[in-house]
């Protein structure tokens, strides 16, 4: 069973154009028409979820590109993979220390919060 681009855009959250851009990028591929409608297999829907995570983490469409056809024997892009993987885990910990502030502040009582030793602990940087 194929989907046609409209089920695709609606499942994936994207738009026609985007799924035309993305297969002229060679992100994805159709397998060929319906009418005038381009189709795809059910699984692109795992690759645009994959693609979509990947640019919410910061990668561009070309580095998306590479990573989608590397093999083990890419070394500099594994290298370029472990790097951001680092850059990453960094974010994440800053995002955790952020979310952790914000619920205590939503329940604390100091005046002003953003004084409160416990909030200003949840967001310094941790020491190495």
């Amino acid at each position: 069973m194929f989907l046609d681009i409209a089920e695709v855009a609606r499942s994936s959250g994207l738009t026609a154009s985007a799924l035309r851009y993305y297969e002229r990028r060679r992100l994805i591929r159709s397998s060929g028409r319906n009418g005038l409608r381009r189709t795809y297999e059910p699984d692109v829907l795992a690759r645009l979820a994959l693609i979509n995570c990947a640019r919410a983490a910061g990668f561009t469409l070309a580095q998306i590109g590479r990573f989608l056809v590397a093999t083990p024997g890419d070394v500099e892009l594994r290298k370029q993979m472990g790097q951001r993987a680092r850059e990453l885990d960094a974010q994440i910990a800053q995002l955790i220390r952020m979310r952790n502030s914000l619920r205590h502040a939503a329940i604390c009582r100091h005046e002003p919060l953003v004084e409160c030793p416990k909030f200003k602990a949840f967001i310094d940087e941790p020491k190495p």
